[in-house]
């Protein structure tokens, strides 16, 4: 069983889900509301949600080792296991859609001469820069959706896991 310093590794990994994963739809959030804060943060927040994602596979093993290592499990941990096990799609999910949404809006924002923070912005008229910002914002909305709904699965499989240790 992996462990960090004696303690099993797996309470420790779980914070960096249920930290990483709703800071980064709050994140997502934000940057769906203002297309400078996209370009500000967007890139920022998806490494947060990277983060996040990558942390789910490594919080299922250390839970399974966990399991092995405590002769198995009662029905509470069995609950959680399986809610668990429902995670890591739908943040994949998020985290495509989070960054299409980034990269949408840098074409975007490439097609109105959008350079950096400071720089002046060229008036741009066409069907172009109207559909890549359309796509931005379509792709920005469902990743906030996504986000909302994987914060929402992090809840139920951390109150399921807490249950677990608590009321066992």
């Amino acid at each position: 069983m992996l462990t960090v310093d004696g303690i099993p590794a797996h309470p420790l990994v779980v914070h960096a889900v249920v930290v990483l994963l709703p800071l980064a739809a709050v994140g997502t959030l934000l940057v769906v509301a203002r297309p400078q804060w996209r370009r500000q943060l967007g890139v920022w927040v998806l490494l947060l949600a990277a983060a996040g994602v990558a942390s789910v596979p490594v919080a299922v093993r250390t839970g399974e080792q966990l399991k092995q290592a405590l002769g198995g499990g009662t029905p509470l941990v069995a609950v959680h296991e399986n809610r668990a096990e429902t995670l890591l799609f739908p943040a994949l999910i998020f985290l495509v859609l989070l960054a299409a949404t980034v990269f949408a809006g840098r074409r975007a924002d490439r097609l109105v001469g959008w350079e950096g923070p400071g720089a002046a912005h060229a008036l741009v008229t066409g069907g172009n820069v109207a559909i890549w910002r359309w796509i931005t914002l379509a792709l920005g909305v469902l990743a906030a959706i996504a986000g909302l709904v994987v914060t929402g699965i992090v809840v139920l499989v951390g109150h399921s896991g807490s249950e677990a240790v608590w009321l066992a």
